[in-house]
């Protein structure tokens, strides 16, 4: 998607704006997280008629009753992935392909389960003019986790489940760090999942609001 001088600059003083004020001028300290979220151009993975909101810290929708999140949940969430460049991360929730593209620039690989394909072939076409190269894309039920044995150094869910989806747990290296929003429709817990030798231990981030994760071991349709 082309833009021309002056909609880019204009774009990009706001975006490192966003960064300064809703990002470092929170919590979000991972140095890391910021410099990519200030070189990722959210207003490539909205519909144009949202483009002008696109810096605004909250979610804007994508179609198919989804929604891109805002900028700080994004940060918060990636920050708390603890990421390095030797992680393999499951993505539960493709979407617009905006969160996915962060993950891409800090993990040594991503792999991102969509169950829309009108939104899987969106975030890939998003993210094909991006020179990103290691991101593997699948459609299908995320609550039943990336089809096969593979596992993974870091697990994100970018919609709300009952509780954390079994089958992820399983897919999670021991050591590795899952961040998912569990809880109803209305009320929801972000917490950081660490896989032990003893079991999961939670931790809780914040309160947050996502959109249903629908499957097997989510909510029903």
């Amino acid at each position: 998607m082309g833009f021309d001088k002056q909609k880019e600059d204009k774009f990009a003083k706001i975006r490192w704006q966003m960064v300064k004020t809703d990002l470092a001028g929170r919590d979000i300290t991972d140095q890391g997280v910021l410099d990519v979220m200030g070189k990722i151009h959210r207003e490539q993975f909205v519909p144009p008629n949202y483009q002008s909101q696109s810096y605004t810290d909250g979610p804007l929708p994508i179609g198919m009753g989804q929604t891109i999140s805002q900028p700080y949940i994004v940060a918060l969430m990636t920050q708390e992935l603890k990421l390095n460049q030797n992680c393999e991360v499951l993505e539960v929730g493709t979407g617009c392909g905006y969160q996915t593209a962060i993950l891409s620039k800090l993990a040594k690989k991503v792999y991102t389960i969509e169950r829309y394909h009108q939104l899987c072939e969106s975030a890939q076409t998003n993210l094909a003019g991006m020179d990103i190269k290691n991101v593997e894309f699948y459609i299908g039920d995320g609550t039943c986790g990336w089809p096969g044995e593979k596992k993974f150094d870091r697990i994100i869910v970018t919609a709300a489940a009952p509780t954390v989806p079994q089958p992820l747990i399983e897919q999670l290296v021991k050591g590795g760090i899952m961040v998912c929003p569990v809880g109803g429709s209305a009320a929801q817990r972000l917490i950081a999942c660490k896989k032990t030798s003893a079991g999961i231990k939670e931790k809780f981030i914040c309160d947050v609001r996502f959109v249903r994760l629908i499957g097997s071991f989510g909510f029903e349709e």
